[in-house]
């Protein structure tokens, strides 16, 4: 599905603050030339009013992606986004900044396409560079049950729009020379790979999305935790904050880990678990590696950062936590896939190791709902994929807001999939969120 067209988007719309001005090369040289004192910050630092038509809880990715597609897509301007920090410093600026479509169910498959299509103009749609490269992400096999499987995977992708390709260990080896083909433990017989996958820089995607929202006349509140829910009738009414009350006709919950801890104000009970999951850096190095790979034999993915940086991780731990903070075991697994399939790693000193907080569902598949709540709405549940579904996330949660019904592509994530015997399971693994 292709991206909304100029007579989707309505045309009533707030006056705009431009906060910093459009970017270009013109600009970069008439700054350079005058000392560089004609920047202004990127977003304006808001004070909170009393009350906003939508007040958006989370200043993450998918928060700030809702706020700029209601205020610039919908015409919806008297929005408010409250962080209870600053901006960037939760999961959006703790992950490892893969974008793919590669998933099981024909549904999931066409929304992350979705999304990967938004990513492929994101940088001209908000004048702001994401650092989008695409550089395609490989997936390896080691047997024969894992080649039917991700050829079928493949097989399924491609019925749903999207692009995938196979590769023989020739076409492999050459993509990737590092890599160990023949490892007594783990032999590498395939791969496949969708090439329009890639990376993104994760902090800028919540500096551009930030900034063309407040841009649109959205106020971003930094330094401000919702701290409960008020109701009356049946219906939220606004959100108590450190920053006294902020009615709302409308409250997004968009915090991924702290979904239940948010909903349980409202004494909403939600299908999800709290996990972590850890990232790893290691030291700069000359260019290693162009593509993301993934390896098949465990849970291990890698890329190479532009700052020559090998970025990584794994699975998550399998207990339940909000600690921003990981366990031994978790890195002594990922070293040690990551070494199985590009041995070259063992020489590389780890820079900096950290985590976030996972939002894992019963079935594997996110959240984009309306609550039990009149006027209360979240964004969440996104398991592994929260970062690859920003712009996918925030548009159809935008609509979600502005028209009242679920988009066409969020359909089978509302909340009632699970009391009604609906669920999505992305891997067949059944109701153990740690496992998907």
């Amino acid at each position: 599905m292709s991206p909304p067209s100029a007579s989707d988007v309505p045309s009533t719309r707030s006056q705009r603050h431009r906060s910093s001005g459009r970017y270009s090369a013109l600009r970069l040289l008439r700054e350079a030339l005058t000392g560089h004192r004609g920047w202004r910050p990127a977003w304006r630092k808001a004070e909170p009013r009393k009350e906003y038509q939508v007040v958006i809880v989370g200043g993450g990715g998918h928060g700030l992606a809702t706020a700029y597609y209601l205020a610039n897509h919908f015409g919806i301007t008297d929005v408010a986004v409250l962080e209870k920090g600053p901006i960037g410093l939760g999961n959006v600026g703790r992950n490892t900044t893969i974008i793919r479509s590669t998933y099981y169910r024909p549904e999931n498959i066409r929304f992350y396409d979705f999304s990967l299509g938004l990513w492929e103009g994101l940088e001209q749609e908000l004048n702001f560079n994401a650092m989008v490269s695409q550089r395609g992400v490989v997936y390896t096999w080691h047997n024969d049950g894992q080649r039917d499987h991700m050829i079928r995977r493949a097989n399924d992708m491609r019925l749903a729009g999207a692009d995938c390709v196979e590769l023989d260990r020739a076409a492999l080896k050459k993509l990737i020379p590092p890599i160990a083909l023949d490892s007594g433990r783990f032999p590498v017989l395939g791969a496949f790979m969708q090439p329009r996958g890639g990376t993104v820089r994760h902090d800028a995607v919540a500096w551009g999305y930030a900034r063309g929202a407040s841009e649109a006349g959205v106020d971003i509140i930094e330094h401000c935790e919702v701290t409960g829910l008020r109701q009356a009738g049946g219906r939220v009414t606004g959100v108590e904050t450190t920053r006294g009350f902020i009615g709302a006709g409308t409250v997004c919950l968009a915090v991924a880990g702290h979904s239940s801890h948010l909903a349980g104000m409202a004494d909403i009970r939600l299908p999800i678990e709290t996990h972590a999951l850890q990232a790893f850096v290691s030291e700069s190095i000359k260019p290693f590696l162009d593509v993301v790979l993934m390896f098949g034999a465990g849970h291990f993915y890698i890329s190479q950062s532009d700052k020559g940086g090998m970025v990584f991780g794994g699975a998550i731990d399998a207990h339940n936590t909000y600690a921003q903070r990981g366990t031994q075991w978790i890195a002594q697994e990922v070293a040690a896939e990551g070494v199985a399939l590009l041995p070259d790693l063992a020489r590389l000193r780890i820079l900096r190791q950290w985590s976030g907080v996972m939002d894992m569902t019963m079935d594997g598949s996110p959240i984009i709902s309306k609550l039990p709540l009149e006027g209360l709405v979240m964004n969440g549940g996104w398991c592994y994929g929260g970062f690859k579904a920003i712009p996918a996330g925030g548009y159809t949660t935008a609509h979600l807001i502005a028209r009242g019904v679920s988009h066409p592509l969020t359909a089978h994530m509302d909340l009632a999939r699970f009391a009604e015997g609906r669920t999505v399971d992305e891997i067949g693994t059944g109701p153990f969120p740690w496992a998907h």
